[in-house]
């Protein structure tokens, strides 16, 4: 009978993992897992504990009841030093918990990142007298669910756990860990003000890291329908989305699973030494908080003040938009609640909120709120713009996007709406209505390119690209093109585009690229275009 598989935190299968059954302190079975992490057993029906253990990971103790209705998803932690803050995003004054899994004495240390890491100093040296004892157990079964809950089990007295008071100064601070092992892991926390200090809110797309997080196994993109009943073993030749036979984002809105943040994310880990200059690597980093700090760096060094807060402190009313002239998102705001949109489209169309689009494929998919760590993402693009067989077979497109399948089309609010024509390629704009204020002092004129230079290096190129939006029939009047990427293929540059809403309403700025940002600190034009807007809104 097979009792269960083994895995790691990725849901890859362990293979030689050691397991002891133990029933009335007795040993009463011994067996190892297979390759595919199998754990058989022919002991008879009743309450035993099972011991697991494997170099590498951390052993741990499991209470389980012979015979098993299903295979049991026993999941085992490698050693390696990971962590995260807890909650991820505080208020100035605030605490937050540092929960972390290291198998060696850690230092951690807390920064501010902005155009500059602003050390705040030591914080504390993480250690216990149990040997190991600062090796973190995961609970069983799908941890993208339930959270990896870091700190619970273990940890009866409060004084264990060690609690941060958020900063004074609003910011995204990363805090850095280092152990005698020689390992290093940084980890973001997003500190708003407890009151506006500055007259531009940036919001950091935290949704949106945690839907490219596939820390246990899962994400938005990877097995988003739930865990599979045995764990990967080759991703190429398990994961429906390398098989061609997944209809990933295609299921009905009521089978995703909820996905928790209290997770680490190894996407948003930026090196030690990393300058907010220096190019991003990787798969995920440009999309990120990494990608973020760059918007924060470039608006340091042109002596702009800012606030900074979460998707979540938005949904919540802890960012009050009418203390504030402007805001701004990151490059990929792609993941936002129903309740923060009203807030922003109400600010801008009502009460001359003025609003900063600086990435691309934003607003796409609707998060509904679960509890204050986990969200569900309504994810079902069957029939919308993103939907491979409107985009590659002709399919009749009948939503914008996956927001405008479950609420409205946000392109009454931005102008422009992702589409996958131009995916995966970069390139520079080029101006197409010099005369607007909003080219002033770059010397540009219609025919010109810009927006040349960049750092992002996942997809190099210019200011218009990765993912590009472009404005659709639902758009309406008003929004004025200013400028168009010139990505290869018709039509499949990011449309930049500008409205002044009428009566009490606002002002509306959207580059449409997930490349954008990567320009500011760069890209003269680019970074002067931005000023321009800044400093119009401010006005």
């Amino acid at each position: 009978m097979i009792v269960g598989y083994v895995s790691d935190e990725h849901y890859l299968a362990l293979a030689d993992v050691s397991i002891e059954f133990m029933k009335d302190e007795k040993l009463v079975g011994h067996t190892k897992s297979f390759m595919s992490g199998a754990v058989e057993s022919d002991l008879p029906a009743g309450n035993y504990r099972m011991t697991f253990g494997k170099p590498g990971y951390g052993s741990k103790h499991v209470e389980i009841t012979l015979p098993v209705k299903e295979p049991i998803k026993f999941r085992l932690l490698s050693d390696k030093l990971i962590g995260y803050m807890w909650p991820k995003w505080s208020v100035s004054g605030e605490k937050s918990t540092i929960r972390i899994n290291s198998a060696a004495s850690c230092r951690v240390e807390l920064f501010r990142y902005g155009l500059k890491k602003e050390s705040h100093g030591v914080v504390t040296w993480l250690d216990e007298h149990g040997p190991r004892a600062m090796i973190q157990m995961l609970p069983d079964d799908d941890i993208s669910q339930t959270g990896v809950q870091f700190s619970r089990v273990g940890f009866p007295n409060p004084l264990m756990i060690w609690r941060l008071t958020a900063p004074e100064e609003s910011g995204l601070y990363y805090i850095h860990l280092e152990n005698e092992a020689g390992e290093f892991w940084s980890m973001p926390w997003v500190v708003a003000p407890k009151k506006p200090k500055a007259k531009i809110a940036v919001l950091a797309a935290t949704n949106n890291w945690n839907a490219y997080n596939n820390f246990g196994g899962r994400s938005n993109y990877i097995n988003d329908e739930g865990l599979p009943a045995r764990p990967t073993i080759n991703s190429r030749q398990d994961l429906a989305r390398y098989l061609g036979t997944a209809t990933s984002q295609m299921y009905p809105n009521d089978s995703y699973p909820p996905i928790s943040f209290e997770r680490p994310e190894y996407g948003n880990v930026i090196a030690k030494d990393e300058k907010v200059t220096d190019p991003m690597g990787g798969r995920l980093a440009s999309t990120l908080a990494p990608g973020m700090w760059r918007l924060l760096g470039w608006l340091e060094r042109e002596g702009y003040e800012y606030d900074v807060y979460s998707d979540a402190q938005l949904r919540d009313g802890t960012l009050d938009l009418d203390a504030y002239k402007v805001l701004l998102t990151e490059m990929h705001p792609e993941y936002w609640y129903r309740e923060e949109y009203e807030r922003v489209r109400d600010w801008v169309f009502e009460r001359d909120g003025r609003f900063m689009y600086l990435g691309g494929n934003g607003i796409d998919c609707e998060v509904e709120y679960v509890d204050d760590s986990t969200v569900r993402y309504l994810t079902d693009h069957t029939d919308a713009g993103t939907d491979m067989g409107v985009w590659l077979e002709g399919k009749e497109r009948k939503f914008d996007n996956r927001f405008h399948k479950t609420y409205e089309s946000p392109a009454k609010l931005v102008g422009v709406i992702f589409t996958h024509v131009g995916e995966g390629t970069a390139a520079p704009y080029e101006c197409r209505n010099s005369d607007h204020w909003i080219f002033n002092g770059t010397g540009l004129k219609n025919g010109d390119k810009f927006g040349e230079k960049s750092l992002h290096e996942r997809v190099p190129g210019g200011a218009s690209g990765h993912e590009t939006d472009k404005r659709t029939p639902n758009t309406g009047e008003g929004f004025i093109s200013l400028a168009m990427g010139c990505n290869p293929g018709e039509d499949s540059g990011a449309e930049m585009v500008y409205k002044d809403f009428p009566g009490k309403g606002g002002q509306v700025f959207s580059t449409g690229s997930i490349t954008y940002i990567s320009c500011l600190l760069v890209d003269e034009a680019v970074s002067r275009i931005t000023k321009n807007v800044l400093n119009k809104f401010l006005q």
